[in-house]
């Protein structure tokens, strides 16, 4: 039996949306109702922790500083492989105040024995950790994103650090701001993705690397509900309710879909994959992967 996936997540009790970074953030809206939001904030937290857990993922919580509502999207925290942790550097001042939070949080990680090694990029390199630099298991790189938040040097800097290839996957759209709010490598080999938020580069990038019956298109209703921000173990893939037409997508294709009410951070802009960081990502050495699909390490 494989071992259980170990998942950050953050502890909601000071997240709010009181500014405006991206299309996504509402402002103007949580202020009508600050303290419902809030618990609703907790309950949809609470719901995707317990479906993480059911999936057979161990949870580790760790706690939220105020004045830095964001920090509830570990997925921007880090980019995490092989035991080693590189730590983002935030483009926009209103996040960049997690950087010390999170450093001092993945220490602590590593002094438990979860982590082998903490390092970060240099100061001025832009890049926003696991949503702008996703590790494909099965194909054994990370397709990583430039543009909106992180910078195109930053690719340099992830292949150096891990020794692993990265493709390069340029967005063009301010509502996919990180990679992972419009791709979704799934365990299966599979790609969901937008099409409209890539550079017609990127595009040629994922087409030559993905066969075509590989490759299932989001509409903008999946994007809208923030479904493609998705969390995949195994054969089940934890999301923000999706429409039906992507759910029976995904079950013809032998995943469980499990949907969580998440509009409460929809608000500022994320869903389940931001939410969430992957701790135990593991590459798999050239000479064990074979000829085949590259699944042994599970997504």
């Amino acid at each position: 039996m494989s071992a259980r996936a170990k998942i950050l997540m953050i502890d909601p009790t000071h997240f709010d949306v009181s500014y405006r970074i991206n299309p996504w953030m509402k402002p103007d809206l949580w202020a009508r109702d600050p303290e419902g939001f809030r618990a609703a904030a907790r309950t949809a937290s609470d719901a995707l922790h317990r479906a993480l857990s059911r999936a057979g993922c161990d949870v580790i919580v760790g706690a939220g500083r105020p004045g830095l509502p964001d920090m509830v999207f570990p997925a921007n925290a880090a980019i995490v492989l092989d035991g080693r942790a590189l730590l983002a550097r935030f483009r926009y001042p209103q996040r960049q105040g997690e950087e010390a939070a999170f450093l001092a949080m993945f220490e602590a990680l590593r002094a438990q024995g979860l982590l082998a090694e903490v390092a970060q990029f240099p100061d001025g390199c832009h890049q926003e950790g696991a949503g702008d630099a996703i590790w494909d298991a099965n194909r054994q790189w990370f397709w990583a994103a430039h543009g909106p938040r992180s910078s195109r040097e930053s690719l340099a800097h992830i292949s150096g650090f891990f020794g692993q290839e990265v493709v390069p996957m340029e967005l063009v759209s301010d509502r996919c701001y990180h990679l992972d709010v419009c791709f979704c490598p799934l365990s299966g080999g599979e790609i969901l993705y937008f099409p409209p938020a890539l550079t017609q580069d990127a595009l040629r990038n994922l087409r030559e690397r993905v066969p075509a019956d590989m490759l299932i298109e989001a509409t903008e209703e999946d994007l809208a509900r923030f479904s493609v921000n998705a969390v995949n173990v195994g054969r089940q893939v934890v999301m923000a309710t999706p429409p039906d037409r992507l759910r029976s997508v995904l079950n013809e294709r032998g995943y469980r879909v499990v949907p969580i009410e998440l509009s409460p951070f929809m608000m500022s802009g994320g869903g389940a994959y931001c939410m969430t960081l992957r701790l135990d990502r593991a590459s798999v050495p050239e000479a064990s992967v074979g000829n085949g699909r590259r699944e042994a390490a599970m997504a």
